[in-house]
């Protein structure tokens, strides 16, 4: 019989290869007042700006969505290694905040993200979960930055 642990494979390497690369496009337009409407992947939601900037808070800020993406991403990298492991989605919620840079540029200075996960799991599945969720795609991406292209069109 061979040895499981000589093929065993870290937590983590199932989220390693990003597999083929994928592109996107999102697409903004304005809407009166101080709304944008976004389309992406089919998809269709509107942002505004803080009401101390003109909004009216009929949806997001910016920086609330930019807020949500790592949180998200980190909720979805959470369900799955707890369906992998046996444990129950039920319940797992994640919770993100943030604080903005009191100087220039303007800027999210601060993000907090906290994961409620289900009581039964070992102080050794919480060290690995919390391994995984920091290897989530959105987070990988805020810790090493895009190339960022702004042209005219």
């Amino acid at each position: 019989m061979k040895d499981a642990t000589a093929r065993r494979v870290p937590h983590t390497a199932a989220f390693a290869n990003p597999g083929p690369k994928q592109e996107g496009t999102v697409d903004i337009a304005y809407v009166p007042g101080e709304l944008h409407r976004i389309s992406a992947g089919g998809h269709r939601l509107l942002t505004d700006r803080q009401s101390s900037a003109g909004g009216g808070g009929p949806a997001p800020t910016t920086a609330e969505l930019f807020v949500t993406s790592p949180a998200a991403c980190m909720a979805y990298y959470a369900g799955r290694y707890l369906h992998r492991h046996g444990k129950t989605r039920d319940g797992l919620r994640v919770q993100s905040t943030f604080a903005m840079a009191a100087d220039r540029p303007a800027r999210v200075a601060r993000v907090t993200v906290r994961l409620a996960v289900p009581a039964d799991l070992t102080e050794r599945q919480r060290e690995v979960l919390l391994s995984v969720v920091r290897h989530c795609t959105v987070h990988n991406s805020l810790l090493h930055p895009p190339e960022i292209e702004v042209e005219l069109g």
